[in-house]
């Protein structure tokens, strides 16, 4: 009996770290659509899906937005967040959209995507702030089990 419960117990964390991508993008989604004004909306509206940026964003750490003092800063922030390193890059890449706001809305699909794919220099300790104020707590998200 121990044994088939180590099996099922190593088959259901490979199922949850499996899912682990999944629920991270849908959980970064959850946390945009709870943004201001209608943001995510007026995103959606223009066709520009976070596919299109926030997989690259989210699987490579951001390392191919930034430089490697300000990915050491943002990685940091990550690692002592009380919120955990999943959480905090969550509300890292909303904070992203959010620094560009009135950028992305009166951008066109071509001009968003572009900014988006070759985010602009940016002050890190505003955009660090700006993810640590988000709410909610994403945890809250928990889609798979």
């Amino acid at each position: 009996m121990a044994t088939n419960s180590g099996v099922v117990s190593k088959s259901l964390r490979h199922k949850s770290l499996s899912n682990a991508e999944a629920d991270s993008f849908s959980c970064f989604v959850l946390l945009l659509s709870d943004s201001v004004d209608h943001f995510c909306q007026q995103l959606d509206n223009s066709s520009v899906k976070p596919q299109y940026y926030g997989f690259r964003w989210i699987t490579l750490l951001l390392t191919q937005e930034f430089n490697l003092q300000s990915i050491l800063r943002i990685w940091d922030s990550l690692i002592s967040s009380p919120f955990g390193i999943q959480e905090m890059l969550l509300r890292v890449c909303c904070a992203m959209l959010l620094c560009v706001k009135s950028r992305l809305l009166s951008g066109d699909f071509a001009a968003n995507l572009k900014l988006l794919q070759h985010y602009p220099e940016i002050n890190i300790e505003h955009l660090l702030q700006v993810a640590q104020d988000l709410t909610p707590n994403t945890s809250y998200y928990r889609l798979s089990s």
